[in-house]
């Protein structure tokens, strides 16, 4: 028997802010069949949540084709969000269990799109803890919030 081994994009994601909210930065490293490719940028005025977000969103949107990711991520207000909270949020239309608007909705609904055309396996990593790939990731989100000023 003959299987087709799929290759697996390696994904690594961080936020940066400097002061919460101000000036913040997100960083993605991308790793496939031994080649790295690296993704940052910046906003002048955001929150670190918004910055985590954006990186896994920037990460997702940037693949050419669908593809099975396994995405290393080291914010539990994404992961949470992403694989927990969201669904009671679509069925109370964008609400939380208080009936108040969901927070970065804007980038829940872009990351939720972004997500729908990949096969992704969610890694939660400790930040700051020699991870190699969350340490670029981190390297570049602080790259990012630079890239602004």
């Amino acid at each position: 028997m003959n299987e087709k081994k799929i290759t697996v994009v390696e994904i690594y994601t961080d936020g940066a802010c400097r002061g919460n909210p101000g000036p913040g930065g997100w960083g993605v490293v991308m790793q496939y069949q031994g080649q790295t490719k690296e993704l940052f940028g910046g906003e002048v005025a955001t929150t670190n949540n918004r910055m985590e977000l954006m990186a896994a969103i920037m990460a997702l949107e940037s693949l050419k084709c669908s593809c099975k990711v396994d995405l290393n991520i080291d914010s539990q207000y994404v992961l949470k969000g992403i694989t927990e909270w969201i669904f009671n949020w679509k069925k109370r239309n964008w609400r939380t269990a208080a009936k108040k608007p969901v927070k970065n909705e804007d980038l829940w609904r872009r990351l939720d799109q972004a997500m729908s055309r990949h096969d992704i396996n969610w890694i939660w990593v400790k930040g700051h803890s020699g991870n190699q790939g969350n340490e670029h990731a981190d390297r570049l989100a602080n790259q990012g919030v630079d890239s602004i000023r």
